[in-house]
């Protein structure tokens, strides 16, 4: 099983360079045989390198491999064939005919050492499957410890508040057990993929830091993972002690998948709250911006394999059954639960309501049964036998109530059924009860609905008896609900409301039973599986389309390791390259944003340290300098910040305030001074303070703002939205801008931005015959992006000198109408400081005073 992208081994030449693209053409190869002096014979087998492309591949990727297996009895020889109920191996249908499917994960045997490696190389040759053996002691801690006795309850909204089993609290060696199996994983990946070629999807809560170790591996590896379990809130995710590391190991995908709108916005909501990442919506497709990449979410609810679902109904095994169960229940209406068997399914809570449909209505007595089928455990432990005992309990309760010799209200399928005899039952049955206090998706009411549309004869036709009506009771809790809007939806903690939809279902008439069935049908057989495969593979391939145009490279350690990507023009400022360019040039202008650029966002004290302030001063003392703040602050806070320094220059509000110098007077813009929108704006702002706790007010002379950066970060987002439209709307006669930045909404008089600043600020000393030959702009928010905007056009402007050397700078690596970044206001203070050590000192100098001139 050797890995197909040891063909690119000519790139390792150049590892330490980053390249757009690794497909390079290949310089033609030498003949190896020489048969005549300067007569090259070429008779041999062609060279790798001339040999076809690859056939497109996907690397599936799960905890167990679609593989059922047993001893031979006779010969005690392991046997291997496909699980056709697997979901990693149905969605192959979802695929082109012409990609080869490749699956990574465990064996549900235990294989002994020694034959290990012989198993797999067949395993790889007759089914494409790639087995990860893990240690027995990593797979207990691993699956039977983090996964399920830990991750499993807390994803599904049940905190470790007490110890004991079904309540374990963090264990640190089951983690190490969970991190060292998807190390394991990761390195069978390894084995097997071409990381220029293939798509790589993981599947499911098992393997969640495992795309860390891929990305760590393959910085452009295309890359997919979806979520078959529920995501938990905020409020519940943010106990688990390895928060970050999970989230940062899906965050390393180009793609997350889930079934549910809800279980997406819960991710989303804990990056923002946990990471402080953002999220947008984008022509319907949501993204997280990180780090450069993009990392997009997938909303949709997987589906179930028709063709395989017909199949087995045209089973003359499955008439057959049909047959029996009619005549077993002849009489009786069938309600049926297929549950495994699992604290958060919900079975005793389905008996105790059905204890009451038979208490209350005593006509459905002898009447009515309950069929319900217990799945296997997929984990042992006192939480499953707890489960048992007590829908045991209730069980024999009920029957002896309501029972009598031939007539039992509940009947307890414990045992293995195969796939056949669950579809009888399902064909059987006048209603499906699926009352999960919690689960991801759960596909039984989506077969239910299949089965009931009608038994195929054994000559394909549909029979004369075709059954085309089903009726559905749902939890609201699990994540098939939302797409089965014909359904009765309950809360199945409430006894007395799926009391009340049994006895519904039960009576509701025919026709409607009927129009509620076809709109299913509409939707199940639509929605299948290939149609959920066949989706998630078109978004991943278009999530990963731009990867090779993207320059890429790997910080952080251990699991917090991520990849920064940005684009062929957007690179960290060098000191070194700007230094070199600031000692060649003469007339310089130094653009600096004050919040977020010298301050951080997060101090509370926004006063200038002493170090801004003598990097400032230093930067000023030089002839060939003029370095001004452009803020949105008000011009008072900022003249006493910066009082120490003489030669500095400050434009403050977006540039409604200018002055030159400390002693320069202040100079406002030359916009009619109108501010009776602000008697429209402020009440306005007030009602969304009052409605929310952290928000302010901050008044400046020529604007109004609203803040809520200490407000709840998903409400004051949301408020900021709203209020935005609200202001938008009433001052839309006036002469003045509504514009959101980072946790603010502000309202500004027309014409007044940044951007204004730096063209006038150029112009004005281009009049004054001091051409600048070198402009640096450093910013972080959305107003800074004016800034860049008119330093781009200043620079393309034929009417003005041209500048040598331009440095548009953002604050973070983001998208950016700046060509060049720096991490944070750590580096933008040792930039300058670097600059400043590179300034001439003057024994003396008298700075140039030149004057707006009302050009603003």
């Amino acid at each position: 099983m050797l890995s197909r992208s040891c063909v690119n081994l000519l790139d390792l030449a150049v590892s330490g360079q980053d390249f757009p693209s690794p497909r390079r053409p290949m310089t033609p190869r030498l003949p190896r045989v020489v048969t005549a002096p300067n007569i090259f014979s070429d008779f041999e087998d062609p060279s790798p390198f001339d040999a076809p492309p690859p056939p497109e591949r996907r690397i599936i990727v799960a905890n167990q491999l679609p593989i059922q297996s047993h001893r031979d009895a006779a010969t005690g020889d392991w046997c291997f064939e496909f699980d056709p109920d697997a979901l990693v191996l149905q969605l192959r249908a979802g695929f082109p005919a012409d990609v080869e499917v490749v699956y990574i994960g465990s064996l549900k045997a235990d294989i002994e050492l020694g034959q290990q490696e012989e198993i797999a190389q067949l395993l790889f040759e007759k089914f494409r499957c790639v087995p990860t053996f893990l240690p027995g002691e990593i797979q207990a801690g691993f699956y039977h410890g983090f996964c399920k006795n830990y991750l499993w309850p807390l994803f599904h909204y049940m905190l470790p508040l007490s110890p004991g089993r079904s309540r374990a609290r963090f264990n640190q060696a089951q983690w190490r057990a969970y991190v060292s199996a998807n190390k394991i994983f990761a390195d069978k990946v390894m084995e097997v993929v071409n990381p220029d070629e293939d798509y790589v999807w993981i599947h499911d809560y098992h393997l969640m830091v495992l795309p860390t170790f891929l990305r760590k591996r393959f910085f452009r590896l295309k890359l997919g993972f979806f979520l078959h379990n529920t995501f938990p809130t905020s409020e519940i995710y943010r106990t688990l002690p390895v928060r970050d590391e999970i989230l940062q190991g899906l965050l390393n995908c180009d793609l997350v998948g889930f079934h549910t709108f809800d279980y997406a916005r819960h991710f989303l909501s804990c990056c923002s709250r946990m990471l402080g990442l953002d999220y947008e919506s984008k022509r319907g497709y949501i993204g997280l911006e990180y780090y450069g990449r993009t990392v997009s979410i997938k909303i949709l609810p997987a589906g179930i394999h028709m063709g395989q679902l017909e199949s087995v109904m045209s089973m003359s095994e499955t008439s057959d059954k049909v047959l029996e169960l009619k005549r077993r229940f002849e009489g009786k209406v069938v309600l049926l639960g297929v549950d495994d068997m699992d604290m958060f399914k919900g079975i005793g809570l389905k008996f105790l309501a059905m204890e009451q449909l038979l208490e209350q209505h005593p006509e459905l007595q002898g009447r009515v049964v309950l069929v319900q089928i217990l799945n296997p455990a997929r984990s042992p432990g006192s939480d499953v036998q707890e489960v048992e005992n007590e829908m045991n309990m209730i069980a024999n309760r009920i029957n002896e109530a309501y029972g009598y010799p031939g007539y039992h209200p509940i009947v307890i399928v414990n045992r293995p059924v195969p796939t056949h005899e669950k579809v009888a039952y399902y064909t059987i049955a006048e209603c499906c009860v699926v009352n999960a206090v919690r689960d991801g998706m759960n596909l039984v009411p989506y077969m239910y609905t299949v089965c009931r549309q009608g038994l195929p004869a054994s000559d394909g036709s549909k029979s004369k008896d075709v059954v085309s009506r089903s009726m559905i009771i749902v939890s609201e809790f699990i994540g098939c609900s939302p797409s089965l809007s014909g359904a009765i939806r309950v809360n199945p903690w409430n006894i007395d409301v799926v009391s009340d939809a049994m006895s519904l279902a039960i009576t509701m008439p025919e026709a409607e039973k009927q129009m509620r069935h076809e709109k299913h049908y509409k939707y199940v057989s639509s929605h299948d599986v290939a149609y959920w495969a066949h989706s998630f593979d078109q978004d991943l391939q278009r999530a990963c389309k731009d990867h090779f145009l993207r320059r890429c490279w790997g910080i952080g350690f251990g699991l917090g390791f991520r990849v920064v990507a940005l684009g062929p023009n957007f690179r960290k400022l060098s000191v070194e390259r700007i230094v070199s360019a600031y000692k060649k040039t003469s007339s310089r202008v130094i653009l600096l944003d004050y919040d977020g650029t010298m301050m951080p966002q997060t101090s509370i004290d926004k006063a200038p340290s002493k170090e801004v302030i003598s990097v400032l001063s230093s930067l000023c003392s030089d002839p060939k300098n003029i370095v001004f703040i452009v803020s949105g602050r008000g011009k008072d806070s900022l003249s006493k910040w910066f009082s120490p320094c003489e030669k500095l220059g400050i434009s403050a509000e977006h540039g409604y305030f200018t002055r030159w110098s400390r002693d320069s007077p202040w100079e406002s813009c030359s916009i009619i001074a109108d501010f009776e929108w602000k008697n429209i704006a402020e009440p306005v702002m007030k009602l969304y303070t009052e409605a929310t706790d952290g928000s302010y007010i901050e008044h400046k002379e020529s604007a109004l703002v609203w803040h809520h950066q200490d407000a709840d970060l998903d409400f004051g987002s949301c408020q900021a939205k709203e209020l935005l439209d609200h202001l938008e709307s009433v001052l839309a006669n006036e002469p003045v801008v509504v514009k959101r930045g980072q946790h603010i909404v502000e309202v500004k008089p027309q014409g007044v931005s940044k951007g204004i600043v730096v063209q006038n600020l150029i112009s004005t000393m281009s009049r004054e015959g001091r051409h600048p030959d070198f402009v640096l702009c450093i910013g972080d928010d959305r107003s800074d992006e004016d800034m860049f905007e008119s330093i781009a056009s200043a620079v393309n402007n034929p009417s003005l000198p041209a500048m040598s050397e331009v440095f548009a700078c953002t604050v973070g690596q983001k998208p950016s109408k700046a060509k060049y970044y720096l991490d944070d206001t750590v580096d933008v203070i040792k930039m300058l400081q670097g600059l400043a050590s590179a300034s001439i000192q003057p024994p003396k100098y008298t700075h140039l005073q030149v004057s707006f001139e009302g050009s603003l």
